[in-house]
């Protein structure tokens, strides 16, 4: 008889061995049939690159009993190539989820993230996708108050499907006192940034980056604002760029 669970890929960007992705799994293994593919290194900030310049490595490893596993040497976009090109070969599975990332990936973080891009690429496959994200950055991160509701949203995408080339951007707040969920906006934002310059041994100068998020956006219907009051934010993404509203204007331009 046909297994009639559904089945599930997790993959993330702080690697296999994150506390994050190990809540994530667990939630999912009650839900369907979970397949493990992650980074075998931390790869935060990736966005969406993917390797081109050298060989790939999946090696099939034993973390946690029940769950099968994959370990990527490439970036988390990689990971959702690899999994549905030979993992899957071309048999899709019934959901993505990337995370659960230690830190936030409301407003503007998403352009940056490679938890997000994972879940992006797993879109573009036309494989309903959710990324999910804390509050947190510590590798103690507790996961316990987000995962009631992780189990929630995954279901109803399960259940109910996502419209066409949307997935999910799903943040939690770090407050265990979390007052329910809100579908949002994504904030308009950007990260001031600046380099702190500093000598090394032999005195010659290297960069380490900083910044400060600057937050340009004081509605109410928006991620950073339901995170700051302890709601579950989520936000529907699509992977399409065209900004539509600015094709009218472009036509009123007069081209020789």
């Amino acid at each position: 008889m046909k297994d009639s669970k559904p089945t599930i890929l997790v993959v993330n960007d702080d690697g296999i061995t994150a506390p994050g992705i190990k809540a994530l799994m667990h939630v999912m293994k009650e839900l369907g049939r979970v397949v493990v593919v992650a980074p075998d290194s931390p790869q935060s900030g990736m966005g969406h690159a993917i390797t081109i310049g050298k060989p790939l490595r999946l090696d099939k490893v034993e973390i946690y009993e029940g769950i099968e596993m994959y370990s990527c040497s490439g970036t988390p976009v990689d990971c959702v190539k690899l999994a549905v090109n030979k993992i899957f070969k071309g048999k899709k599975p019934d959901l993505c989820v990337s995370g659960i990332n230690h830190g936030l990936n409301n407003s503007i973080n998403i352009l940056y993230s490679g938890t997000m891009s994972a879940a992006v690429e797993g879109a573009i496959e036309s494989i309903p996708s959710i990324g999910f994200s804390l509050d947190d950055y510590s590798l103690q991160a507790n996961f316990s108050h987000c995962l009631k509701y992780v189990k929630e949203i995954a279901a109803q995408v399960l259940k109910n499907g996502l419209p066409v080339a949307t997935l999910l951007n799903v943040n939690f707040p770090s407050s265990a006192h979390i007052k329910g969920i809100k579908i949002c906006r994504q904030a308009s934002a950007k990260w001031a940034e600046d380099f702190d310059e500093r000598l090394d041994p032999y005195k010659r100068p290297y960069y380490w980056l900083t910044g400060v998020f600057q937050l340009n956006d004081q509605g109410e219907d928006t991620d950073v604002w339901a995170l700051e009051h302890d709601y579950v934010s989520v936000v529907p993404v699509q992977f399409d760029m065209t900004a539509h509203h600015a094709i009218p204007v472009l036509n009123g331009w007069t081209f020789e």
